[in-house]
């Protein structure tokens, strides 16, 4: 079991699993290929079969070793979610279902260590981009009621109800043709109406949605600040053992010089 946990904490068997990520990830996108079938597509197949095994066995490896603490990390569990899926994917005939295999190539994202940090990152800001989405939310609806009453007359299209509002609004903070497409014509028949719509984009545009980047940052930064802690610390042990192996071949030195 000792030779078992080397071989699955070793960073040659981490390259290894990334290697047949990147693989299965190619030979499932060369399957949307018509021509790539009509030339491999056995050996396609074939490929994604033999790798569906490796994994699968791979997670039998690791739940054999860590027992119950398999399920103590989430990267763990995450990796057996993805593989479940794909799975049950790979062996299903329903088309819809197949098209999740390409999920097993987020298991990058575990063998990675930079894109842990990432996706760490992105969920320590979750808490706080509720909040942001909650504020974006009650604007959203404010200037929606407002936009319905003052455009629906005019342009029901865009504006005829409470849900076409809101539609026609998110397009506008985009900035997707709002200037040319919404804006414009809306100021043809209400020329006033760069009011209204010039401080809902400086509103949600740049000031709201940059709110979602702060955020965003701030939990990476402490996310890096977390990891680099706790690799000094490993470090700082790592040192420690040094030095008391250091004192104790010093201590066997001095014994032997002193001795008989």
């Amino acid at each position: 079991m000792t030779t078992l946990r080397k071989l699955i904490e070793s960073r040659r068997f981490e390259m290894a699993i990334m290697v047949l990520i990147v693989i299965n990830a190619i030979t499932l996108g060369l399957e949307t290929s018509s021509e790539a079938m009509a030339a491999f597509g056995p050996v396609l197949v074939t490929i994604d079969r033999i790798i569906l095994a490796v994994f699968v066995l791979e997670l039998m490896a690791r739940f054999a070793v860590y027992r119950l603490d398999f399920f103590r990390d989430p990267w763990r569990i995450f990796d057996l979610l993805v593989v479940a899926v794909a799975f049950l994917a790979a062996t299903s005939n329903l088309s819809v279902l197949r098209a999740l295999r390409i999920l097993r190539v987020l298991r990058l994202i575990t063998v990675v260590p930079s894109m842990r940090r990432v996706v760490g990152g992105l969920v320590a800001a979750l808490p706080g981009m509720g909040s942001v989405v909650m504020l974006l939310a009650l604007i959203y609806y404010v200037f929606a009621v407002m936009a319905t009453k003052l455009f629906a007359a005019s342009f029901p299209d865009w504006f005829g109800s409470l849900g076409a509002s809101a539609y026609s609004l998110f397009q506008i903070m985009t900035l997707e043709s709002w200037s040319m497409g919404i804006v414009r014509p809306v100021m043809d028949v209400y020329p006033w109406a760069w009011l209204f719509f010039i401080p809902f984009i400086i509103t949600t545009s740049f000031a709201v949605l940059n709110l979602f980047i702060g955020i965003i940052v701030s939990a990476m930064q402490e996310e890096n600040e977390e990891t680099a802690v706790a690799e000094r610390g490993t470090l700082h042990r790592e040192q420690e053992l040094i030095l008391a192996e250091i004192r104790a071949l010093r201590e066997e030195v001095r014994a032997l010089k002193t001795g008989p």
